[in-house]
């Protein structure tokens, strides 16, 4: 089996050496890139990069701003890395189309074990294929069509929306949803919850409203 490719972007060498390091070890192929210029010209020039670690301040082009010209033709998983630990910062992140938002310092390997997680949910079978009211969840092909109709996902919102028809008519916890989509370690609170679900029935339409609230505890999704 190919060894995965991970893009590592951040202006400072000692950060990128420390995660590529854990990274090989882990058996991953790594580049590197000092900047958002150059992580977009690697990305261009690279067509099998399996998920990007992003830093947020960089010169020339931050991480927002890569972020979004990434966003402008691929769905492929960003790990965002920050200095700040800002809620604002963080739904901002979540708009451009970040799956994990990391605030520095960070254990790497715990940096590591969300790669993993990320990429182990990206990776499909043929038969992975839910169907529930006319919506169509294609997890090999990374997909979501309602009524025939292929709807515009973020990673994580696709990750959601696959959790709650795996789990429909169950009435599913803001802590379960975090632990399960967010992965065990992911230090987050229910607003994150609330602004992906929000955003998930906005593009689902009139089937969002399959997505019920359960006041006081999470979700559940019932037809």
């Amino acid at each position: 089996m190919d060894r995965q490719k991970i893009l590592v972007v951040d202006d400072e060498e000692r950060m990128r050496k420390l995660v590529r390091d854990f990274l090989v070890r882990d058996g991953f192929d790594v580049l590197e890139a000092g900047d958002g210029e150059e992580a977009l010209e690697l990305f261009d020039k690279q067509e099998d990069i399996s998920l990007i670690i992003l830093d947020v301040m960089m010169p020339k082009l931050d991480g927002w701003e890569t972020a979004k010209e990434i966003r402008r033709d691929s769905k492929v998983p960003i790990i965002m890395l920050t200095a700040k630990s800002d809620e604002s910062d963080e739904l901002r992140g979540f708009d451009v189309g970040i799956d994990e938002y990391v605030t520095k310092p960070f254990s790497p390997r715990t940096l590591v074990a969300r790669v993993e997680a990320i990429l182990r949910r990206t990776v499909g079978t043929p038969e992975d294929r839910i169907e529930i009211a006319g919506i169509v969840v294609d997890k090999a092909a990374h997909t979501v069509t309602i009524d025939g109709q292929q709807i515009d996902l973020s990673f994580k919102e696709f990750e959601l929306l696959t959790y709650f028809m795996e789990n429909k008519g169950l009435a599913l916890s803001r802590e379960k949803i975090l632990s399960s989509v967010w992965n065990y370690d992911y230090y987050g609170d229910a607003r994150t919850i609330d602004t992906h679900v929000k955003k998930l029935r906005s593009k689902m339409g009139e089937k969002g409203d399959l997505i019920k609230t359960i006041w006081g505890m999470g979700y559940k999704f019932e037809v």
